[in-house]
């Protein structure tokens, strides 16, 4: 299917930078004199990105380490099995898939607290991550890093980070790419793809996916933490 040309964008690594700044003010579009434009992204290289491990979400087969402090019969070094679960001694399985190693050494704490620790410090570390993964960001409710599994479409990689927020311009959704040894980018309508106009464009893994914001949505947003009250007039400068 053929992508109208303001859908479908290639950018310099030099305008990742400026991508955030842009988002709340019109992003790219047909007037960026810094892009060409591309039938489509191509596939990408097989080469893994660098990964910022404290906002990787862990998926199936990671292998990772789980460390009691004070408790070295505790440690546990293993992968996640194809559940997304960890088994752990007296805490039990425990669900880490989806999870940063921050949130799953507290569901463990949570687990041991009480009953067989009075105060437990744990310490979750990746050994080798083996789950392909996607960046989420932007105007979304949940923004991270989260394993793919199987074949992963925009409209589902939007799905996992809890959705778009009320800030959100669906309209601009990019998606960058590391393809052929540069850095490529392509804009996105989601309304029109969950209308069927075009089709769901795939997500590959170390793809990143940034959803633009609305200007004026994030205006009202603020807005309404500055005046609380419904129907009076307040000072806001």
């Amino acid at each position: 299917m053929e992508y109208p040309d303001v859908l479908k964008k290639t950018l310099p690594l030099a305008l990742i930078v400026s991508l955030g700044a842009c988002a709340g003010h019109g992003g790219l579009d047909s007037n960026s004199s810094a892009v060409t434009v591309a039938d489509r992204l191509p596939p990408p290289d097989v080469e893994s990105m660098t990964r910022n491990f404290a906002d990787y979400r862990m998926g199936v087969n990671d292998e990772i380490e789980v460390q009691v402090f004070g408790v070295e019969e505790m440690t546990r070094r293993g992968t996640i099995d194809s559940a997304g679960y960890f088994a752990m001694p007296l805490a039990g399985s425990v669900l880490a898939g989806g999870k940063t190693p921050a949130e799953l050494a507290t569901l463990v704490e949570d687990r041991l607290r009480g009953r067989y620790l009075k105060d437990p410090k744990v310490s979750v570390n990746i050994v080798e991550a083996r789950a392909n993964t996607v960046t989420v960001d932007g105007a979304v409710r949940q923004p991270g890093i989260y394993p793919i599994v199987g074949t992963l479409t925009l409209q589902q990689a939007v799905a996992m980070a809890r959705g778009a927020d009320e800030t959100a311009n669906l309209g601009k959704i990019v998606v960058f790419r590391r393809s052929g040894g540069q850095q490529m980018a392509a804009m996105f309508d989601l309304k029109d793809i969950r209308e069927g106009k075009y089709e769901d464009p795939v997500i590959f893994a170390s793809d990143i996916v940034v959803v633009g914001e609305s200007a004026t949505r994030r205006f009202l947003k603020d807005l309404r933490t500055t005046i609380p009250t419904v129907g009076q007039f307040t000072p806001i400068l």
